[in-house]
């Protein structure tokens, strides 16, 4: 009898090992108190919990926590966090950060420590170019789709003569540099540009040299509260009253709200998703305002939602959660979500999904509250991101 006891207490035990609980640790670094809180921030939190939710209520044997932190679009504080996630407090992956200096830094922080980046946020295409990293995707848009996307309509639309207004720092100057490409590559001309610091709040004497190069388009290179800013003060100085374009090259939903549609009508932007585009972003949009009254999701709040939904899918289907399997993983499976429909995964870490050419409404064609674009072209995923013939990764095989 003690015997079949003994027996019976390895055979629970083993049961008992093959049902463990698997626990995850994900940490959201994003912007929760500068010019991109409210593109990302705690939008980014709640996209990533929504993920975690429909996950786990599907796997009970698997727990996972989701934690945050201000990254304060300081690459040393962003590095620092993450080391001490990573080294002190167990974190496997991190989801965000919508600053680019910041995700390049963190980037080659995650490489170093074989863990895994879901860039939900950054836009430098540097990230699976000269920068790409194994551990890196890039998961939303980058400066090469909103500069053939936005840019090049723009061109083909007769704004063949550009002056830029860039924030100065890595997104951008990758931002006005991938544009630039587009203007040229299509016969235009850029006469200059001129940089601003991040987090501006007077744009006026930027806005009067772009003024002074007489241009039909002054692209605004910038993002979050600085594109808002020289939006509303380029209105102001009454700059587009004489028929040029303000090309708002990296705008969200966030930011058309907070200016308001009878200042932002018939801006011409590129993004990836839309809450009201067909049945599925507008469930994941119901859900969104179920934890943010009021609200609607940015590209990149949807964005950390798709990220971390694959993620863990990877994690299920390896049965662990060691890094080089859940990245190959990931990488062999094609993504599919309700947010940004089906698409896949390349070498260098570029998430290849459609992307959407919109035109801001009039205050007049508004039917409600969020309803703000139209549907102006579908960019197909092939189309969208740069071709890997043309890129600079060196995990890319020539």
């Amino acid at each position: 009898m003690r015997t079949l006891s003994a027996m019976l207490v390895c055979a629970s035990l083993i049961v008992g090992s093959a049902h463990a609980q698997t626990s995850i640790k994900i940490g959201v670094l994003t912007d929760l108190s500068g010019p991109y809180a409210d593109l990302s921030g705690n939008g980014s939190i709640i996209g990533t919990q929504l993920a975690v939710e429909e996950f786990t209520a599907q796997h009970k044997d698997v727990t996972v926590q989701v934690i945050s932190a201000d990254h304060q679009n300081k690459p040393d504080i962003a590095a620092a966090i993450a080391r001490k996630w990573f080294d002190q407090e167990g974190v496997d992956a991190v989801v965000d950060i919508a600053n680019s200096g910041v995700a390049l830094a963190v980037s080659q922080i995650v490489r170093d420590k074989n863990k895994i980046f879901l860039g939900s946020g950054p836009a430098t295409s540097d990230l699976t170019g000269k920068a790409c990293s194994p551990n890196t995707f890039h998961w939303v848009y980058d400066t090469y789709a909103l500069s053939h996307g936005t840019g090049g309509a723009l061109v083909k639309a007769g704004g063949d003569n550009w002056f830029f207004v860039t924030a100065d720092y890595a997104f951008g100057h990758a931002l006005e540099r991938d544009t630039s490409a587009v203007v040229v590559a299509q016969g235009g001309k850029v006469a200059g540009s001129v940089k601003h610091p991040l987090n501006t709040s007077d744009f006026s004497s930027f806005l009067l040299q772009a003024q002074s190069a007489k241009t039909k388009v002054i692209g605004l290179a910038d993002a979050g509260s600085d594109m808002i800013n020289a939006v509303k003060q380029a209105s102001e100085f009454g700059i587009t009253s004489n028929g040029t374009k303000l090309a708002a090259l990296l705008a969200f939903i966030t930011d058309v709200h907070s200016l308001g549609l009878k200042a932002a009508h018939g801006l011409v932007l590129t993004e990836a998703y839309y809450w009201d585009l067909n049945d599925d972003t507008r469930r994941f949009a119901k859900r969104f305002a179920e934890k943010a009254p009021g609200r609607v999701p940015s590209q990149i709040h949807a964005g950390a939602y798709s990220a971390t939904l694959h993620y863990l899918k990877a994690i299920a289907a390896v049965g662990e959660k060691s890094t080089t399997s859940v990245l190959a993983q990931m990488k062999k499976t094609p993504t599919d979500d309700v947010v940004f429909g089906h698409g896949n995964i390349r070498e260098d870490g570029r998430v290849l999904h459609d992307m959407y050419l919109f035109e801001v409404k009039k205050p007049e064609e508004s039917k409600g509250p969020w309803d703000y674009y139209k549907l102006l072209a579908k960019i197909p995923a092939d189309q969208a991101f740069r071709p890997l013939s043309e890129s600079e990764c060196p995990l890319v095989k020539k």
